[in-house]
């Protein structure tokens, strides 16, 4: 199959220091980028043209963390409609995180749902592994043979590891075969019991808080462990400006740390929980305007590396309850896009680097040559109008998780065509 994507602005993140950004047209043959010019390559006969006039022509958006909730939590969300959902949102690749019911600690779970989503051939699916047995935090998983299976590294997703002895463990191990270690910081004993952060809106509403510190004393442990073992450590979903600073120095020390941050950390606060309202319970918590700026400040010089959806569908039940017994969480995939848009022009920040933190640089910290238009790259396309607006409701969210703080409001940016692997997957 030979596509031609003509008269788009073509915008590649990977390119120099501001990216490329013109209108060219881009030549995908079978699964891979062909070219990208004026003129087709000798030869080129499209099968089917594109025309993406008035439209941003980008790499598809690689997003670090989405649960897909198969197996076992079907009652929430199944991979049919969050990869659907995915291809909405123009997310060609996405990561799942291991808790999910059995947990991913067996090779063989993690076969099926590769088999499952190869299927599908919606969007590339990166399967975490389970760090510990069973996600207990008591005795390593099987890393090497998850490996084989197809696991890109290992995460405990939201249950901690309160031995740290075992966390070095698991450190020593994945260090001797190179593996990447997945962790949300948070100290479980600070954390313990807590719902929102600890501040002045969650004293107002009688809210148990988890403050700050809980991130910055688990980053500070890592990065120790770090030094120790020599391990590669990817920290998901930071949310404090005590732990972008904690993250700057030891990238700065040398450690070989990654980081995220969840979109909506980018644009809400603690302050627009307003009163108890369940659709901004996140973990972790929507912090301080302070700690907003802070996260912001590090996604735009790099200490962060890449912007993730955070995605996490529920059922109705699971937020129609009081605050502080609400499933934390939002569904993300078909506002990532719209929303780094709207970070993007709230913080001044170019186009393409916006771009990159969610196509090259999440792709980077996963390894993968996706988020950049170059020949023999992966032909990962996402087709978006930047000045179209959409609502959000119920019926025009592919997810079947309806559950986000956005609903019944406007988004800017609207993606039109998704292409993953020279296919075209969405046309809206």
């Amino acid at each position: 199959m030979k596509l031609e994507i003509r008269n788009g602005r073509l915008i590649d993140p990977s390119v120099g220091i501001n990216g490329r950004d013109e209108h060219v047209n881009l030549y995908i043959e079978d699964t891979v980028v062909c070219s990208v010019g004026q003129e087709a390559p000798n030869g080129f006969v499209a099968d089917k043209v594109i025309d993406a006039a008035g439209k941003i022509v980008a790499p598809g958006l690689v997003d670090l963390c989405a649960r897909l909730r198969e197996p076992g939590y079907e009652h929430k969300a199944t991979l049919e409609s969050e990869l659907m959902a995915a291809s909405a949102g123009g997310v060609t690749s996405l990561v799942c995180p291991p808790d999910t019911e059995p947990v991913l600690d067996e090779p063989g779970l993690v076969e099926m749902l590769k088999r499952r989503g190869w299927t599908l051939n919606q969007a590339r699916i990166y399967p975490l592994g389970a760090l510990t047995a069973g996600l207990k935090g008591e005795t390593l998983a099987e890393m090497l043979e998850l490996a084989e299976a197809g696991c890109i590294g290992f995460f405990q997703a939201d249950r901690p590891i309160v031995d740290t002895s075992v966390l070095y463990r698991t450190m020593q191990y994945a260090a001797t075969y190179g593996f990447t270690i997945w962790l949300r910081p948070e100290d479980a004993f600070l954390a313990r019991g807590g719902i929102a952060h600890d501040g002045e809106v969650a004293s107002r509403l009688g809210l148990a808080g988890i403050p700050s510190s809980a991130e910055s004393v688990a980053i500070a442990t890592i990065a120790t462990l770090m030094r120790e073992t020599g391990a590669r450590v990817h920290l998901a979903r930071l949310s404090s400006s005590a732990g972008v600073e904690l993250v700057r120095r030891a990238k700065a020390d040398g450690l070989p740390v990654t980081a995220d941050v969840g979109i909506h950390h980018l644009l809400l606060t603690d302050r627009d929980i307003g009163y108890f309202d369940s659709q901004y319970r996140f973990s972790p918590p929507l912090r301080s305007p302070s700690d907003r700026d802070a996260l912001s400040a590090g996604v735009i010089d790099g200490t962060i590396n890449a912007i993730c959806s955070d995605h996490t569908p529920t059922d109705e039940d699971e937020k129609n309850v009081p605050f502080g017994e609400a499933t934390p969480g939002a569904s993300g995939l078909e506002m990532l896009l719209p929303l780094t848009l709207k970070w993007a022009e709230h913080a001044n920040v170019p186009l393409p680097t916006a771009l990159a933190r969610i196509t090259v640089n999440a792709a980077e910290v996963l390894g993968k040559s996706q988020g950049r238009f170059v020949a023999g790259a992966p032909a990962d396309v996402c087709i978006f109008d930047p000045r179209a607006f959409w609502a959000v409701t119920r019926e025009t969210l592919v997810s079947q998780g309806k559950n986000t703080p956005y609903l019944a409001r406007e988004m800017q940016g609207k993606v039109t065509h998704t292409i993953c692997a020279g296919r075209l997957v969405y046309a809206g």
